[in-house]
């Protein structure tokens, strides 16, 4: 096992590692090779790229919310991947590649049935190597869900699996994103929804009020008026209670890596799923620091290698 994580003494709180992880921390440029995807409803996903030989492992992360695969842990992630000589990629949520989707729908928390799409059309292309799933924040939540929802049958897609960072109880996520300096963040996110929601209402007239948009001053607001209608759902509870991931933990089959710091400002230490909310497959492996997919470790300028080394040495284990 590859050592603990050992959070850069120079970052003293879960905050510095959250943002300094997301915006600063260095991380290389990638050759992204980009495939666009017809989806079965009419719509499109842009895939992009890390290209290996034909019979070589792959890897494939769904990034987190409002992210892309220029997010630096999708960077970090595939530029290990590529020295591998493995192959990976990285699926743009709907919305998030740089150019509008055609229909009026984006991506949400628990959406594993673009997981399960993906996926599975990934099991045909990888042919008999290795295909391996990981899920960032929003991506990590929605993964999870579909390995629980799947069961014994996700062993047919995947060989294992990471969720890192996921907020896999979306009521207790939401409640501690409208509270003190996390609300920080949940206005960052807030700024780059409404713009795309706002962008939406040109192609999509009367979908829902512009003016409420702009009025939303937290993720529970934004999720009622936008992406739970968007989406099937009555409402913001509706929606955070049926997508959560926490309750299918238990039916997880597949060898799946749970990795949350217990700092994490997104999602309180008393929510963190226990042994008892998970099946036997599922590793818990909560570092006390790392803030949300933080994890900055080494003297300044720091770096973001502790995660990617992480997950592939979970991905190359094979009890």
């Amino acid at each position: 096992m590859p050592d603990p994580f050992v959070a850069a003494s120079w970052l003293p709180n879960a905050h510095l590692q959250t943002v300094y992880g997301a915006l600063m921390a260095p991380a290389p440029a990638v050759a992204w090779r980009r495939e666009r995807w017809e989806t079965p409803d009419g719509d499109f996903i842009d895939m992009d790229l890390v290209d290996g030989p034909a019979d070589a492992p792959w890897v494939q992360l769904f990034h987190g919310l409002e992210g892309s695969s220029s997010s630096p842990y999708a960077r970090m992630l595939m530029d290990r991947v590529r020295r591998r000589g493995w192959r990976g990629g990285v699926m743009n949520f709907r919305g998030c590649s740089g150019e509008p989707n055609r229909l009026a729908r984006a991506y949400h928390s628990g959406d594993s049935e673009e997981i399960d799409w993906v996926l599975r059309r990934l099991r045909q292309r990888a042919g008999d190597a290795p295909l391996f799933a990981v899920g960032v924040s929003l991506g990590g939540n929605a993964l999870a869900k579909w390995l629980g929802e799947r069961g014994q049958a996700a062993g047919e897609v995947v060989q294992r699996a990471a969720a890192v960072s996921a907020p896999v109880d979306l009521m207790a996520a939401g409640e501690a994103l409208g509270q003190g300096i996390a609300r920080a963040y949940a206005w960052h996110f807030l700024g780059s929804l409404r713009r795309n929601a706002l962008s939406r209402l040109e192609r999509f007239p009367g979908l829902y009020d512009a003016g409420a948009v702009r009025r939303a001053r937290s993720l529970r607001a934004f999720d009622n008026l936008v992406t739970a209608p968007l989406h099937g759902f009555r409402d913001t509870d509706d929606y955070w209670t049926r997508a959560s991931a926490k309750p299918w933990l238990a039916r997880i089959e597949v060898p799946t890596l749970l990795v949350n710091a217990r700092d994490d400002p997104f999602l309180p230490e008393a929510a963190l799923p226990t042994e008892r909310d998970v099946a036997p497959a599922v590793k818990l492996e909560f570092p006390a620091r790392g803030g949300h997919v933080g994890f900055v470790g080494g003297p300044f300028p720091g770096n973001i290698e502790w995660l990617p080394r992480r997950i592939l040495h979970f991905f190359e284990q094979r009890e």
